[in-house]
């Protein structure tokens, strides 16, 4: 141990001179002597017991620890948070005339504007969209079955399969089939042809079949009389633009 003068105060400890210090503890010690100087810790090391010097290493250690997160909390880029959207959802009750195809695409939508990934919350969402006798089948079932509906897909499947009638794709292929536009006008037969379009998605009509009906259904007029050739590639490409508006409006994809 060194000192300037006899009687006076001690300005540097030697690692020898504190054999009860560990070597983390030794090296803390010197990191503290950067901060509040050398003389002052040798001060320390010649005043304090060993118990208290142990004290003040740990101390310094917490202190650092500290600050190395305290920086690294700040240098974090904070992720920006993205707003969900929470939509309207109608309620399926379960009567036969709800066309539940266009509920999954509802339910579909609210599920992406929420931001829902996990399979289960999918399931719970779209079990609080259902009401009436929809809803007691649902709740009942997971009553006897908590593990009935294991994934969205299995609870879409499973719905479809008790309360949408096994004769209502025949019914709407048969509609559109026979589909007329009396009275209506262009865009309201073809929203009737694309509504009935959609709900025959077990063996979809393919697309000349589509435009064959939709233009066999049209009254006679300008629309009708256009020069149509199916089902070559061309389908529809040599029609007026009425036509190529109706094409889209009722589904139909030419390439």
């Amino acid at each position: 141990m060194s000192t300037g003068r006899p009687n006076a105060p001690a300005t540097h400890v030697a690692r020898e001179d504190c054999p009860h210090l560990a070597d983390p503890e030794w090296e803390t010690l010197q990191r503290l002597s950067t901060v509040i100087g050398e003389a002052a810790v040798a001060t320390m090391l010649c005043t304090l017991s060993p118990t208290e010097q142990h004290g003040v290493a740990l101390g310094f250690i917490m202190k650092e620890q500290r600050e190395v997160a305290a920086r690294a909390t700040v240098s974090t880029p904070s992720t920006p948070r993205v707003e969900s959207l929470k939509l309207h959802q109608n309620s399926y009750v379960g009567r036969e005339v709800e066309p539940l195809l266009r509920w999954f695409v509802e339910v579909d939508t609210a599920i992406t504007a929420r931001r829902i990934v996990d399979p289960l919350s999918k399931v719970v969402f779209a079990m609080s969209c259902l009401g009436g006798r929809a809803s007691s089948w649902a709740y009942g079932r997971r009553l006897t079955d908590s593990t009935c509906f294991s994934t969205y897909e299995v609870f879409k499947q499973e719905l479809r399969q008790a309360f949408e009638p096994p004769q209502n794709e025949f019914r709407s292929r048969a509609e559109f089939l026979d589909l007329q536009q009396g009275k209506h006008g262009v865009h309201a037969y073809a929203q009737r042809a694309r509504y009935l379009a959609s709900n025959i998605v077990t063996n979809p009509i393919d697309e000349a079949t589509k435009v064959v009906t939709f233009m066999k259904g049209l009254r006679d007029g300008p629309v009708k009389t256009c020069n149509v050739s199916v089902p070559t590639r061309g389908v529809l490409r040599r029609c007026c633009a009425d036509v190529a508006k109706v094409r889209l409006a009722v589904g139909v994809t030419i390439v």
